[in-house]
């Protein structure tokens, strides 16, 4: 080394990235950072598959909203890695290849893991040895000439440390510590570091042969997985036949104040859960689309699980106990159960159309600002925005399959017909009597207000009978 070498004026050297000291080492070979980017790239994968194939199925709601975040940033790091991929000299790529078949079996194992806590500790120790190697490529790897895999892995590194930070806190939300079932779960932790230790651990660097997985049989995927596509909800969800209020008919008509209509589009955000958990069965259930298909998806299911938490916030912000109202899952369970996924799809499809002109999310918008409540504001801003988002994602991802868009709207109506009222059957089968749950909502909220409800307000009863929840029939436009 060149000896009392400095850069001008002693400003920082090459970029910033690193010491020169430190350039002059050699890192690792390209082929190298290739073959564990792979890796990476398919951990990553796998664990948005994994995440999205048991949002439908998750009955624990903050658990079912995190799914949907956590899938979506995996995407993302997917996406970003191919990219990366691709710009270091790889034709073909290869990034559909099983890199080991004993970090298959990890993956499907923990796909297959029959109670959430078996899962999440599945996921826990992914999530946590993806960071360790990671961290252990961004070490070894030459700070200069691979630059921008460092860059990719920057951001995916912060994000998989909050992740598993995130999964350690819910093993001891869920597990009481010394319990049985602490120690079987440990022994599942176990098993499943086997597994790693027989793929020559995540990223391969202590590679064993493929005959090592063969000591290490199968257990909770000895049964092929299959998609669950019944919705489950946790105890707070209750009544999950009512359609006893009619919300999209309040919101419209003109002669409610704004302020109670908030309550009803807080009621709507909240009841959007039911859309990640019909998306998620359409993205399990449609494979061999290009990769931008399930990164575009996946995005739109986490905005709907975050709308979802928007309308559980602006009740709280209202002191307005929300599981008072009755958060269905007609819909999705409907959809998943009597819908293909490219019918399912449709039905969304027409749904988000009929909010683009202004009699829909601009209206909402409009309504809250009204309402001269903050949060509600800033709650339909964004929630209008991801609306068109969705719409765009759409147009791309599902109207193309049609001749034309009037033919794609026609195809998702007809599908939305298919599934219209069971008001009457969920009735006689005894499940659900369709009670008007929204005066209780109303007179919290006004409570919490400190001011008396309007009669005409709380006499409201309009129900879904013969109906569809959306803006047919509701709105001229």
């Amino acid at each position: 080394m060149l000896p009392n070498y400095t850069p001008y004026k002693n400003l920082p050297p090459l970029a910033g990235l690193c010491s020169i000291e430190d350039a002059t080492k050699p890192g690792l070979p390209l082929d190298e950072c290739v073959r564990r980017l792979k890796r990476f790239h398919y951990c990553f994968r796998r664990l948005h598959e994994i995440l999205t194939a048991r949002i439908t199925s998750e009955p624990i709601y903050e658990l079912k909203t995190a799914f949907a975040h956590h899938a979506y940033l995996c995407a993302e790091h997917v996406t970003a890695l191919r990219q990366r991929i691709g710009e270091m000299r790889e034709p073909p790529l290869g990034l559909e290849d099983v890199p080991h078949p004993a970090l298959e079996v990890f993956f499907d194992e923990i796909r297959a893991a029959p109670t959430t806590e078996d899962l999440v500790e599945g996921y826990r120790v992914a999530i946590d040895q993806l960071y360790h190697v990671i961290r252990n490529y961004q070490d070894e790897t030459h700070p200069l000439t691979d630059a921008p895999s460092r860059r990719v892995l920057k951001f995916a590194a912060l994000e998989v440390n909050d992740m598993a930070n995130w999964g350690a806190y819910v093993m001891s939300c869920l597990v009481e510590p010394d319990s049985k079932r602490e120690t079987q779960l440990e022994e599942w932790g176990r098993y499943l570091g086997s597994l790693l230790d027989a793929a020559g651990t995540m990223d391969g660097t202590r590679e064993s042969p493929p005959t090592a997985v063969g000591g290490l049989p199968r257990h909770y995927s000895a049964t092929p997985y299959t998609y669950d596509p019944i919705p489950q909800r946790d105890e707070r969800f209750a009544d999950l036949w009512n359609q006893g209020v009619n919300a999209e008919a309040f919101l419209y008509d003109e002669t409610k104040p704004a302020r109670a209509k908030v309550l009803m589009m807080l009621f709507k955000r909240l009841r959007e859960i039911d859309v990640p958990e019909m998306m998620a069965g359409i993205i399990a259930q449609t494979p061999g689309k290009p990769w931008g298909y399930y990164r575009d998806m996946s995005r739109q299911v986490w905005d709907e699980a975050r709308h979802a938490m928007m309308g559980e916030v602006g009740f709280v912000a209202l002191g307005v106990d929300w599981t008072k109202a009755r958060i269905t899952w007609n819909w999705s369970y409907r959809l998943n159960t009597e819908c293909s996924p490219l019918e399912r799809h449709g039905v969304l499809f027409f749904i988000e159309q009929g909010l683009m002109p202004r009699t829909g999310k601009r209206y909402e918008f409009e309504v809250a600002s009204e309402s001269g409540i903050p949060i509600a504001t800033t709650i339909q801003d964004f929630d209008w925005a991801d609306e068109v988002l969705h719409s765009q994602i759409g147009r791309e991802w599902y109207v193309k399959q049609f001749g034309s868009l009037q033919e794609a709207l026609d195809f998702g109506d007809k599908a939305w017909t298919k599934i219209t009222s069971n008001w009457t059957t969920v009735k006689e089968q005894g499940l659900t009597a369709h009670a008007n749950w929204w005066p209780a909502i109303y007179e919290q909220a006004c409570a919490s207000a400190g001011v008396n409800p309007d009669p005409a307000v709380l006499a409201y009863a309009e129900t879904y009978e013969g109906k569809r929840a959306d803006l047919k029939g509701v709105v001229g436009e």
